[in-house]
């Protein structure tokens, strides 16, 4: 079975002064040891960056030169005649009978 030790919010006061007790004996650092901290992790993101700039350039290098990024060299088929574009089209009116128009409208 559930423990419910008291109202709920007093547990969640407990709790939260818990907290408050844990960060009191926190050993926090000191402003220059957190800037020597902080200026090793930014070089160390740095270093990296350009770590793998490198190998993606030279990758890339490496594959331009065997060829993997030639273009093929491809040409569009038209699927429609031009000639049939001008041709007449034949309509039929109200009374039934064909008359000629063209294909433009």
């Amino acid at each position: 079975m559930a423990d419910n030790k008291g109202n709920f919010f007093k547990r969640l006061g407990k709790k939260i002064s818990d907290v408050f007790a844990e960060l009191k004996r926190v050993t926090w650092p000191t402003g220059e040891k957190l800037a020597k901290t902080a200026a090793v992790v930014l070089l160390v993101i740095v270093f990296f960056a350009v770590y793998l700039t490198l190998i993606g350039s030279g990758g890339r290098w490496v594959l331009d030169k065997v060829g993997f990024y030639d273009a093929v060299e491809t040409t569009a088929v038209s699927e429609t005649d031009p000639s049939d574009a001008e041709a007449p089209v034949e309509v039929i009116d109200d009374v039934g009978e064909p008359t000629e128009a063209s294909a433009e409208g």
